[in-house]
Order: structure tokens, then sequence, then C-alpha cells
């Protein structure tokens, strides 16, 4: 079972002073709304008063993100940094170019359609503090959620949740949930080891944590279910299921992951990404 170290839920939490925390943020298609999604989440920060920087990721999307996104380069040249991967590689991999390039002493994905508010990261921030962990989860299932969520979602949630339970052993009881918080050295020790970048991204990320030792706990979320297609396509269903039965066979019956050399993710710009948008070209 998880362990519920809960921190107050009121906005500011008690980071670790001096220390820095990068927010990645992956974003696709989200032109409309990332300007006053990205906005909210600095405002937040600042409010908490950290020393931050948010690292937004546009993955290949088809509409103007990017360059909507980059406007806050302009106004907020010291806190946002904004990423273009060349084509859509998926969400996980995203995730994993923003890492990359983070320079924070704790590292937290924020899903940017704002589901989740990021009001919600000093909460993950001081519960990794009060239950000395290495990953804080926000978790839908936990008993002070406050979760407005499609039934039928809610349902594959709980299936999935018994599947890798039973399959990695996983001590909380949920993955998926879009805002997670990682000491930054644990998520680069494991990054390479990642094979997934699409649909069971999540699970070979914190299952591989878990095998090496790390903490993991979950914390409470409220979480505004906004996106207009909400129905689960059974495609999308159907590709975690082999990704994730292909994360456990590659762990349990090839111990391919207990074979790969011990190598932290250097600071260094991945090749998916084309380019990091500087804010001198703005101007």
């Amino acid at each position: 079972m998880a362990e519920n170290v809960t921190a107050p839920v009121n906005g500011k939490g008690a980071a670790p002073a001096n220390l820095k925390i990068s927010v990645v943020m992956p974003a696709y298609n989200e032109a409309e709304h990332i300007v006053s999604n990205l906005l909210e989440t600095v405002d937040t920060l600042v409010s908490a008063e950290y020393d931050f920087e948010v690292i937004v990721v546009d993955d290949g999307s088809h509409d103007h993100t990017y360059l909507e996104a980059a406007k806050l380069l302009v106004s907020h040249p010291a806190r946002v940094r904004v990423l273009r991967c060349d084509q859509n590689h998926g969400k996980g991999n995203a995730l994993i170019c923003g890492a990359q390039v983070a320079t924070g002493d704790y590292i937290a994905f924020l899903d940017s359609d704002m589901d989740l508010h990021p009001i919600q990261l000093p909460v993950l921030l001081e519960t990794m503090t009060l239950a000395k962990a290495d990953v804080v989860i926000g978790s839908k299932w936990h008993p002070l959620s406050q979760v407005n969520y499609p039934r039928e979602r809610r349902l594959y949630s709980a299936v999935y949740y018994l599947m890798i339970r039973a399959l990695f052993g996983l001590p909380v009881r949920d993955t998926q949930t879009g805002l997670k918080v990682f000491r930054a050295e644990v998520l680069r020790r494991v990054l390479p080891r990642i094979l997934v970048k699409r649909f069971a991204f999540d699970i070979e990320l914190l299952a591989n944590i878990h095998r090496l030792g790390y903490k993991i706990v979950d914390a409470p979320v409220t979480l505004e279910f906004r996106r207009k297609f909400g129905r689960v396509r059974w495609g999308d269903i159907r590709n975690i299921v082999l990704d994730t039965l292909a994360i456990f066979y590659r762990m349990r019956i090839l111990h391919h992951y207990d074979r790969l050399p011990e190598a932290p993710v250097p600071h260094a710009q991945p090749a998916e990404i084309v380019r990091e948008l500087r804010p001198h070209e703005l101007v």
C-alpha cells in the first residue's frame, strides 16, 4: 500500500532553501490555452517563493503552440524555456527531452492542459520533504483527492492499477496522473534505461525507480477533467497494455535493465529537439 504522508493543501510548500525546481510541461496542439496556462503556472511558483524554471516542450504540434509559448520568453526570460521537438514522438519523449535540459534540484512533470492546477506542486514538494521521498506522485485514488473524472476512465484506471500492482509491485495506486515530482539525481539515473516514449512511459520509469530501491509515495490531487474528447480509445488501451507487458518481459524475464550500465543523463540538448528558442531572438 502506498504511504500517505500528506502536506497541508494551502498552495505553499516548505521546499528546502536554495534549491531549484524545474517544471517540465509537455504540450501538443495547445496553442489556444498555452499562454494563459503558462502564466498561471509561473504566477503560482512565484507566489510559493521558489527558485524555478518552467520548460515547455512542444511535441511536434500542428498548430502554433511553440510560437504562443515563446511569447513568455519576452516577459519572463529568466523563468520560461521553450523547446520544440521535430515531430510528435509521444508525451514520454517530450518529458525526457525536458528533463535532459533541466537545471533544477527537483524536476516536476505537469500536464499543460491544466486538468491539474500547478497550485498543487507545493503540496507534492512538501510531501517529499516530510516523507523523505525520492518521488512523489499525484494520485487520483488518494483518500483526500478531489476528482471530477469520467466514470469510464475511473474503471479503466482501477483495472490498470490492479494489473501493474500484480506485475511490478509498485507501492502507489496511480501511475498515470500528469503531476509528479522527482529528485533530479534519481530521474537522471533512470532516464537512460527508458525505451517507451508513448503509452507506458510512466510505468517503465516508476518500475525502474522502484527496482533501484528509491522511495515513492503518493499525494492527493484535485483534478478537473477539461478535455473535450474524453472517451478512451480501444487502440490506446491495447497499446498501453502491450507496452506494459513488454516492460514486464524485459524486466522480469530478460532482466534487460539489470545489464544496463550506470549512465546519468548529461545536461545536453537531445537529438529530438530541433531548437530551443532564446529570448533575444524575439526582440
